[in-house]
């Protein structure tokens, strides 16, 4: 292969369209809390569905909250021996999300992606928006990133972009066109960042970031334009593959697969680091072309309109549907501003040609035919206001299923949206709606290849050591065990926890450091990007668990009693209106708590008076109710 320098481009923003348990009082900060602005623009799931909440272009920039010098893991010695390479994943490998790994060198650091992941609701981090990798070992190294290299457009390998760009130092990000609208598309909701320097590259094009070369080469996955990364060292390549699977014909590769991957185990390679997603299923995945067969077959026979829920990331799958729709003569509707934006995205990046009159706006529904109408929608998850939920409950404007509509769902169900989707199903069987979803049908397929595929892929690259990543520990392990029972030596597979610090010296040798890059979590919370606040998130828990009690009463501070019964206003904890006698036990309790603990006090110490209250309301609250809500005392010496 030949050396070349690609193109580097500075882009403008694209535009498109009692004997009870003891529980530990809670006690409120002595300090008001300040008041935070309307958290920035979030999906709701990995794969698409709609925002919550618009961000404003006046919204202010983000604040950064950065570790003290001296705070986190033990200190990693710099990297000097030009017979070494280090690698450290520090997201993604303990989680499906916020997939960011660094391989470094003597002379060059370099990033491999930039993901966040996504926050359920039944996590213990209410109100944070994103997690997102922790940089904290890139930050204290700043003078050796060179850039940031892309594999694909998802939000679990891009979404981090926005949020970490400035405290890498603004890198060069290398990717291919499609990733990089994609990520100019993200990069508009946050005017107040400069703008990015993205250096296209192109399969097979071997480039040189700062003394290091890499060689992107092609891989299949649910999006156009995803790459695996060859990073070439002195003394072999060390492979990431990103995200993938392999198109096959009953579990045989394709010619092209076998050419791609063949290519690859020409050279002599170091170490593989492949995509764990899927490992726990055995064989080989789904094909995309079968899928497309069966949908087109769908379009085809349907005799009512046919509303599709997948994902907006799903570009391939999308461009099939318009394609098969325009040869049938039918029209197109698209629900939900993800759908929207990635059409457009991907007419841009010239990969969709659509006639002017196939897609229509969702008004005119009822002017064409049922069986004329196919409608792509996001929701497919059951989020609560995609287009397909409101469809689905008949909250949408323009949508109202009848008996001869077919929803077909695909697209598989993320894990933790069990319940969500289930809903869905449900609200769309009550109004009689026929469902056809991947369990019954092959209408979805992965975008991530089974443990079949990946054995056949580690047996092609033929690698000498192997590091199982982008999974749970769970899929890391089932993938690592796979690739063992293929006869790979299974002292030379690497299982690895975020921070992890691999290191390979002279390509023989290899030892996981004593010592881990940070691995505290870092969240993205309203404008906020820096560690998890523990304090705050345990408070969040505290209201959302118990609620809050609030008392404020005024106290004479020449005589330590109070001018009048105390004032109490209770949130998610009791109804005041059905919980007089509480409420009346509760005032005298403080009354007595005040005057009892100001006696003979001069002056009269307000904050030590509001610990007592808050122990004792706290320990009544628990014996009375089994409780324990937030307590917040507020005194007005007069």
């Amino acid at each position: 292969m030949t050396s070349s320098t690609p193109q580097r481009r500075t882009y403008q923003p694209y535009r498109a369209g009692a004997g009870l348990p003891q529980r530990t009082a809670r006690r409120a900060p002595k300090s008001a809390a300040s008041v935070r602005p309307a958290r920035p623009q979030r999906p709701l799931r990995r794969n698409g569905g709609t925002a919550r909440r618009p961000r404003s272009f006046t919204n202010p920039p983000l604040q950064h909250r950065h570790a003290p010098e001296n705070a986190g893991a033990p200190i990693i010695p710099p990297l000097t021996d030009p017979e070494s390479v280090r690698v450290i994943p520090l997201g993604g490998v303990e989680e499906v999300g916020k997939n960011m790994l660094v391989v470094e060198t003597s002379n060059d650091i370099l990033i491999f992606d930039a993901g966040f992941q996504f926050v359920s609701e039944e996590s213990d981090a209410p109100g944070i928006n994103y997690i997102l990798p922790n940089t904290e070992y890139l930050e204290q190294n700043k003078d050796k990133i060179r850039g940031l290299v892309i594999t694909h457009g998802h939000l679990d390998h891009i979404g981090g972009i926005p949020f970490l760009i400035e405290r890498l130092g603004n890198p060069p990000i290398y990717t291919r066109y499609l990733t990089s609208l994609m990520i100019l598309k993200r990069q508009e909701e946050f005017p107040h960042l400069p703008k990015v320097n993205i250096v296209l590259v192109e399969p097979w094009q071997r480039i040189k970031i700062g003394s290091t070369y890499i060689k992107p080469f092609p891989v299949t996955h649910s999006i156009p334009d995803s790459m695996g990364i060859s990073v070439e060292t002195k003394h072999g390549n060390i492979v990431i593959s990103g995200d993938l699977k392999l198109e096959h014909e009953d579990g045989v590769p394709s010619e092209t697969e076998k050419k791609v991957w063949g290519t690859i185990g020409k050279d002599t390679n170091l170490l593989f680091v492949a995509d764990s997603t899927n490992a726990e299923k055995t064989g080989f995945s789904i094909p995309e072309t079968r899928v497309h067969t069966n949908i087109e077959e769908i379009i085809r026979s349907v005799r009512g309109r046919l509303i599709i829920g997948t994902f907006a990331s799903q570009f391939a799958r999308m461009i099939h549907i318009i394609a098969i729709c325009e040869k049938l003569g039918k029209k197109v509707i698209t629900e939900g501003r993800s759908i929207k934006t990635n059409i457009d995205i991907a007419q841009k990046a010239g990969i969709l040609t659509v006639q002017r009159d196939t897609i229509i706006p969702v008004q005119e529904i009822d002017n064409y035919p049922a069986d004329r109408i196919v409608v792509i929608s996001t929701g497919a998850q059951g989020e609560e206001f995609a287009a397909l939920m409101r469809i689905a409950t008949k909250q949408h404007k323009y949508i109202a299923l009848g008996p001869r509509d077919t929803i077909m769902l695909s697209s598989s169900i993320i894990p933790g949206n069990e319940l969500s989707v289930q809903k869905l199903k449900d609200n769309l069987y009550r109004q009689g709606a026929h469902i056809i979803h991947y369990r019954s049908s092959d209408v979805h397929s992965t975008g991530h290849g089974n443990s079949g595929e990946l054995v056949w892929m580690n047996q092609q690259v033929k690698p000498r050591f192997f590091l199982p990543a982008y999974g749970y520990h769970s899929m890391i392990r089932c993938h690592a065990y796979a690739v063992a029972e293929s006869g790979f030596p299974q002292e030379n597979i690497i299982i690895a926890d975020n921070g992890s610090v691999i290191e390979i010296k002279n390509g023989t040798e290899l030892a996981v450091r004593k010592e881990k890059a940070p691995t505290e979590l870092m969240v993205v919370d309203g404008f906020t990007v820096g560690a998890r606040q523990e304090v705050v998130l345990r408070d969040r828990q505290s209201l959302a668990q118990d609620g809050m009690f609030v008392i404020i009463a005024t106290i004479n501070v020449k005589t330590g009693t109070l001018r009048k019964s105390p004032d109490i206003i209770s949130r998610g904890f009791v109804y005041l209106r059905e919980s007089q006698a509480l409420l009346s036990e509760a005032r005298a309790l403080i009354r007595r708590t005040v005057e009892q603990n100001t006696a003979h006090m001069h002056p009269i110490n307000l904050d030590f008076v509001k610990d007592r209250i808050t122990d004792a309301v706290t320990g009544f609250l628990l014996q009375r109710t089994n409780k324990t809500p937030m307590v917040i005392p507020v005194l007005i010496g007069v």
